[in-house]
C-alpha cells in the first residue's frame, strides 16, 4: 500500500501505575484501597479459562511480583499483561515486576513513543487491575470504597493518563459501579461532561452475578449512555469467564475461540429490544476479531423472520438483527484476514481496527504491516474508514483523529 492512514486504535491496555488509588482516595482507605505490595510468587495457574495465583509471605521462596492488593484480593502484574518487546516463544505465565515491563505500559510519554515505533495517532485504553470493565470493584464487599475506586480511576484516566502530556492521542474509556445502575448512570453523566465518549461494560453480566440485558435493570445506565452520546465498549473476558471447553483445557483451547463470548453477547443486545427503546445506543465488541460476524447476522435474520412469535421476541425486536446491527454495533479486530476478505458482509462502517497494546496478542511494532497485508485488496477510502474515519465519527474525535478534550 503506497500509504496507510495513521491508526486509531480502539483496543489498547493501560498497566495502572502504583499511584492511582494511593493518591487519591480518602486517607481512610489509604491501608485498605488498591495498592502495591512486592511478595513472592508461590504459584499461578491458568487452566480451564480461569487464573488462580498464590501469595507468598515476604522471606519466602520464588519470584519476585508486584502485587495489587485489595480487600482479599492478591492480584500479581503478569508478564501476559505486558509481552510487548518479548518474542511470542518467551512469554510465559509469570509474575513480574513494574522493572521488567516495558515503560510503554504505565507511562504516557513513552506509551505515545511507541505508538509512533507502531504507526498508532491515538488509542482508547481498557483497564488492567479494575479488569476490563471493572469487576474488582463490583466483587468488593465494601461498596463506598468501590464506588471511589472506581470514580478514582476514572479521574486518573481524564486527568492524568489523557491529560496534556498525552497531547489528545490518549482517548479516555471510563468505568462505571456495575452494581448499581442509577449510580452507573451518573457516573456516564460525570464523565460525558468533561468528554468522555465510552464506558466499559460486560459481555455477558449475569456471570458477574448481575441482570442480563433482556431485563430492563439497566436502562437508567443505558439511558444515560443514549442520551450523552456514550458508547458501550465490551471486551473479551469482560464476564470474568474467558471461553473453554473443560476445567483442564489448556490456555490455547480459550484463546483460540476468545471471540465467543462477544458472539454470544452480540445476539443478546440484538433480541434484548434495547435498541427499540434507545435508539442513539452504540456497543462495540474490543478485541473480538469480525469473521465470525456475517453468519450471525445471517442466523439472526433466519431466527427472527421464522420463529419470533415462540421465539419472545416478536413484541420487541421490531426490524430484522442485521438493521440493527448496521446502526448500533461496532466489530473490533486486530489481525482477521478472512474477516477482512468479507467486510463488505459485515458493514465497512462497522468494522473497527486495533492494536491490542501491551498484550502477548498485539501486533505490535508491526501493526501498519499488518494492516497493509490484509487490507491490500481493499480500496484506499475503506481502508481510511477501518483504521481511523471509523472511530473517528464513533467516538467523537476531532478531525485529526485527536480527543478534543485533552
Amino acid at each position: 500500500m503506497e500509504t496507510f492512514p495513521r491508526i486509531i486504535s480502539v483496543d489498547d491496555h493501560t498497566v495502572e501505575p502504583p499511584h492511582v488509588w494511593r493518591d487519591r482516595l480518602p486517607s481512610r482507605y489509604r491501608d485498605t484501597g488498591p495498592r502495591i505490595v512486592r511478595a513472592p510468587l508461590k504459584e499461578m495457574t491458568f487452566v480451564g479459562g480461569k487464573f488462580t495465583p498464590a501469595m507468598g509471605n515476604p522471606g519466602d521462596e520464588g519470584p519476585l511480583a508486584d502485587w495489587w492488593v485489595y480487600e482479599d484480593l492478591h492480584r500479581p502484574l503478569t508478564r501476559l499483561d505486558t509481552a510487548v518487546g518479548y518474542d511470542r516463544d518467551e512469554v510465559r505465565l509469570e509474575a513480574i515486576t513494574y522493572e521488567q515491563m516495558r515503560p510503554g505500559s504505565y507511562d504516557v510519554r513513552e506509551r505515545l513513543a511507541d505508538m509512533d515505533v507502531n504507526h498508532v495517532q491515538s488509542a482508547l485504553c481498557f483497564p488492567t487491575f479494575p479488569r476490563f470493565c471493572g469487576q474488582t470493584f463490583t466483587e468488593a464487599t465494601d461498596r463506598e470504597l468501590g464506588l471511589l475506586g472506581v470514580r478514582a480511576y476514572n479521574d486518573w484516566m481524564v486527568e492524568e493518563w489523557c491529560g496534556p502530556d498525552a497531547q489528545g492521542r490518549l482517548i479516555p474509556l471510563a468505568l462505571v459501579p456495575l452494581w448499581d445502575a442509577e449510580l452507573a448512570a451518573q457516573e456516564v453523566r460525570r464523565n460525558a461532561e468533561r468528554g468522555v465518549r465510552a464506558v466499559c461494560f460486560s459481555e455477558i453480566p449475569p456471570r458477574l452475578g448481575l441482570p442480563s440485558i433482556h431485563t430492563d435493570a439497566w436502562d437508567p445506565f443505558l439511558r444515560a449512555c443514549d442520551e450523552t452520546g456514550t458508547v458501550i465498549a465490551m471486551h473479551i473476558g469482560s464476564s470474568s469467564q474467558m471461553p473453554s471447553t473443560s476445567a483442564d483445557a489448556p490456555p490455547a483451547v480459550g484463546s483460540t475461540i476468545t471471540f465467543a463470548n462477544c458472539c454470544f453477547s452480540m445476539v443478546d443486545w440484538l433480541m434484548s429490544g434495547a435498541f427499540e427503546r434507545f435508539p442513539r445506543l452504540k456497543i462495540m465488541y474490543a478485541e473480538g476479531q469480525i469473521g465470525w460476524i456475517p453468519y450471525i447476522l445471517e442466523r439472526a435474520d433466519v431466527v427472527w423472520e421464522e420463529n419470533r412469535g415462540w421465539g419472545g421476541v416478536a413484541d420487541k425486536v421490531l426490524r430484522p438483527p442485521s438493521e440493527l446491527f448496521a446502526e448500533h454495533v461496532y466489530g473490533c479486530f486486530f489481525d482477521d484476514a478472512f474477516g477482512l476478505r468479507n467486510v463488505e458482509s459485515i458493514g465497512v462502517p462497522n468494522v473497527l481496527y486495533e492494536t491490542d497494546y501491551p498484550h502477548s496478542d498485539s501486533t505490535w511494532p508491526k501493526s501498519r504491516e499488518v494492516g497493509e497485508q490484509q487490507m491490500g485488496h481493499l480500496p484506499a477510502d475503506l481502508v481510511e474508514r477501518i483504521v481511523r474515519g471509523n472511530a473517528i465519527d464513533l467516538l467523537g474525535l476531532t478531525d485529526e483523529g485527536l480527543w478534543p478534550g485533552a
